[in-house]
């Protein structure tokens, strides 16, 4: 395992993910919503996230690929699995671990409104602003960071390191 330096630890993330949990519960105030977690990056922040949202809540997995075994995202993106169930008319919240340049954000987020859901939002644990190549923020946001490249909690590099529980840098 290379020499990594921890970005965030475990304490700081359960705090911030309670924190979106309960920002998630007041804004839909008992209406229920539909966590649509991107595979593989946000399974554990979904995960967290779920446990902390006190709304009727179902989940559903998307899975796209736009790196590889890369630390450089190749701008193209492919659909690997879409939604098991139908969006429309339904609040839902698109779950990832990190908002980067955008492009697979707004991949996603054209694909689900093609659904017609009744609300869209987007919680993203890591806002990566600095690469950000096309318009669209995250409604929730978990931390801002450096053009770093990070993994733990999920994150990966050529599909290592997913399962630390702390956000670290890759040197």
């Amino acid at each position: 395992m290379p020499d990594l330096k921890v970005l965030f630890s475990r304490e700081q993330i359960a705090v911030r993910v309670a924190e979106i949990g309960a920002q998630i519960t007041r804004d839909f105030q008992g209406e229920p919503v539909v966590l649509v977690g991107v595979l593989k990056g946000a399974a554990i922040f979904l995960s967290d996230l779920s446990r902390q949202i006190q709304l009727d809540s179902t989940f559903d997995f998307i899975a796209v690929s736009s790196y590889g075994n890369q630390k450089q995202n190749s701008g193209e993106v492919k659909l690997q699995k879409d939604v098991d169930q139908s969006m429309e008319g339904r609040n839902v919240i698109l779950v990832e671990d990190i908002l980067d340049t955008g492009l697979t954000m707004m991949y996603l987020k054209k694909m689900i409104m093609a659904h017609r859901p009744k609300a869209f939002r987007i919680a993203a644990l890591l806002d990566k602003k600095c690469r950000r190549q096309q318009p669209i923020q995250a409604d929730y946001s978990g931390f801002e960071i450096p053009d770093e490249f990070v993994v733990g909690y999920g994150m990966d590099y050529a599909e290592r390191y997913r399962n630390l529980p702390d956000i670290c840098i890759v040197p």
